[in-house]
Order: C-alpha cells, then structure tokens, then sequence
C-alpha cells in the first residue's frame, strides 16, 4: 500500500523570475524516504500562468 503527500507551493514570482525552493522540498521528502511522482497545477491565472502546484511524493507503508 502506498502513502501520499502533497506539497504546495506558489509560484507567484516576479516577473517571471525563478525559484529553487521545489528542489529544497524534493531533497527533504527523499530524505524522509519519499519518491517524488510528480505535480498538479493547483492555482492557474486567466493568462494561463500556473500560480500554485501541489507537488506529489509517495511512500510504502
């Protein structure tokens, strides 16, 4: 059986610029013993921007 956790994150940044902070939550869940499986865009703009995702780990339990 397999064990879920979501992660949100905003993705608000200024004009575009980038961020590092999914990569810090990747390295932490992995070190908890979490695969990372992948995101949903959970807050998307009228422009078609996505503002927020979830990112997705997994673990067996």
């Amino acid at each position: 059986m397999k064990k879920y956790e979501y992660v949100n994150l905003d993705i608000n940044t200024w004009l575009g610029a980038g961020t590092e902070e999914h990569r810090q939550v990747i390295d932490e869940y992995a070190a908890k013993g979490y695969r990372y499986v992948g995101f949903i865009p959970t807050d998307i703009n009228d422009h078609g921007k996505i503002k927020q995702i979830d990112l997705i780990f997994e673990t067996d339990i």
